[in-house]
Order: structure tokens, then sequence, then C-alpha cells
């Protein structure tokens, strides 16, 4: 089968598209013949080994010189192939969507995954918006369901609302009742409250930590200010939720891994609630979130697509030119 491999760390010019051997389902795992993959900030981190200290602090994820699994891609969406002994939630035909955490591999034609790592695709989607749900979506669902705690009437500001994660989070706060403010550049503004958005800030001209507004939440999924600056936007009991995926420098030593090292350090002496977001994949967000994808409460959205032969272009993208929403993967597959 055809796959984006990578031997070692680099740019997107070290992935390439190669013959592999096609996987076969172990016990408890399911065949899945990929449709669509998402891109996410995960895998250019992954591909970049960047920051540096995640290659000591994750190594079921990294290595010392490349990376630990050699097929890029966690989000993918498509058709059961064949099933593995012990697998009874699914069969052959099935369409379904999943999350492969860190065990990768997602841009190939077919991938195995842990029948605990996939739900029935949502009714009504695409392949393509199926697969740009799971990390993003899950993401979100739990920083505001679970972390944030989510409810009506409370003020609620996603940092980096135009992104995969924060294009779901907005909805999803927006759903919970909460009163939405949407920080991303001037030219998604539009995009953020189309999908919920109450208010939005541009960043380039409104600085939100010091502009003497208050918010009982702080979603923050940039990892570009301080927890200095991101506790000054909060009401006096206001939650800090931590999930910045940081931004590509070059290459960094700890990225955005050290603002959640600071924030879990503070946490315990300081009368906000400041969280660090911590996600694993898991079916039963995923058919919490296919029932919203069903109902119309949540939409993914979708930037680009790239056929998989361009996936290094479409992970380029992403990291580089401030993809907005999702950047989406297509997998033909010979008649």
């Amino acid at each position: 089968m055809k796959a984006i491999v990578q031997d070692r760390y680099g740019s997107h010019e070290t992935l390439r598209l190669a013959e592999v051997d096609r996987p076969t389902p172990a016990n408890g795992e399911v065949l899945v013949r990929v449709c669509a993959a998402s891109v996410n900030a995960a895998d250019w981190h992954i591909m970049r080994g960047d920051p540096r200290l995640a290659r000591l602090a994750m190594p079921v994820a990294f290595g010392w010189s490349g990376p630990k699994k050699k097929i890029r891609g966690r989000d993918f969406a498509g058709v059961v192939e064949a099933v593995g002994p012990g697998v009874t939630r699914f069969r052959p035909g099935d369409e379904v969507f999943g999350d492969l955490g860190f065990s990768d591999g997602a841009f190939a034609e077919y991938v195995c995954a842990g029948e605990d790592l996939v739900a029935a695709k949502p009714a009504g989607l695409t392949f393509e918006q199926a697969a740009a749900i799971p990390l993003a979506g899950n993401t979100a669902l739990t920083g505001v369901r679970d972390v944030a705690e989510a409810k009506p009437g409370q003020r609620f500001l996603v940092n980096g609302a135009s992104g995969g994660v924060g294009t779901f989070a907005v909805q999803l706060a927006k759903s919970f009742g909460a009163e939405v403010t949407a920080v991303c550049s001037a030219r998604n503004a539009d995009l953020v409250r189309s999908i919920g958005a109450d208010h939005v800030i541009d960043y380039a001209v409104d600085d939100f930590t010091a502009n003497g507004r208050r918010y009982d939440v702080v979603l923050d999924l940039v990892a570009n200010r301080s927890l200095a600056d991101l506790r000054r936007a909060l009401t006096p009991d206001g939650t800090l939720v931590l999930s910045g995926g940081g931004v590509s420098d070059g290459g960094s030593l700890v990225g955005p891994m050290g603002l959640t090292i600071a924030g879990g350090l503070i946490s315990r002496f300081v009368r906000h609630r400041v969280r660090q977001l911590n996600v694993a994949p898991s079916a039963a967000n995923l058919e919490t979130l296919a029932g919203l994808a069903e109902s119309g409460t949540v939409v993914p959205v979708i930037d680009r697509t790239y056929p998989l032969p361009e996936a290094p272009e479409a992970i380029r993208y992403l990291e580089l030119d401030h993809a907005r929403a999702k950047v989406v993967v297509t997998v033909e597959h010979a008649a």
C-alpha cells in the first residue's frame, strides 16, 4: 500500500510517499481502508522532533533521531476492511472514524486501529468532514466540557479560535450556553462569527490580556502569552486551560511545554484554577461528537484538502502558513 513515511526528523521535505506492507489487524483491532485523514499540529511536532524536550518526555512518540512510528498521521475516516479476533463492535463495510493517538499511521491507504479508538462515522457527513473531527474535536470537548465545565452565562474566551481545535471549542462553548469571545486574526473574524462567536478580538489591534475585560474561562490554544498575561484576563475565580500547540519557529528546546510546566507549578499557589489539558483518544467522546455533528450543533470547518501524495505540503501549510480550521488529506483507491 502507499503511505507517507519518515525516517529522520526534519521539515516536510523529509516525508515521502512509499510502498509499504499493508497491516494485518491484531486482536481487538480493525483494518480500515482510509478515505480521508486530517492534519494536526501534533503531526509537525513529531515530524520535526520539536520541542526537543519532548524526545525525553514522550518516548512513546519521539525517538532521539526520528519519530518512533514511520508513518505519519493520527485522524482518519474510512471503511472497515477486516476485523481482528475479539472485535464485536464493527464488521467489514462499516463506515468509521477515529484517532490513532501516538500510534500514528493515518496517512496511508490502510490503517489498523483498536476498536476502542474508533466510532461509527457521523451520518450525513463526508469522509473528509468526519476525518476533521477526532483529535481537534476531542481536545475541544475535553477542554470545554470536562476541564472548563462550560455553563450558561459563562464568559468564555478562546485564544486561537480559528484553528482546528479553536473552531470546535467556539461551537461547543456556545452549545453549553456560554458567551464566547474569539481571539483570531481579522481575516478569520467572519469565520468565527459564523460558527457562533459572540465577540471577536483581532489580536493585531487589541490585546485581550490588557484591555480590562475579564473572563470566567480562558482557553489558550496558542501558547504565545505568559501565565501572568493570561491570568490577568481572568475573573478572580476564573479558570485558565492550557493547551497551546505552539507555533513553528525553527525548532525549540521547551516550546509550549514551558507554559504548561509553569502552569502546573503555580496552580496550587494561586486562586485561579490553572489546568493543563491532557487528552487521550476516546471512542465514547467520538460518539458524543458524532451525535453533535449529526444534530448540526458542531460543524467541521475545512480550510483545504490535499491528495495523499501531497500530504507533506499539507503539513507544511498547516505548520507555516497559518492555516485556519482543519486541513484534510484525501486517499484515492484504485477500482
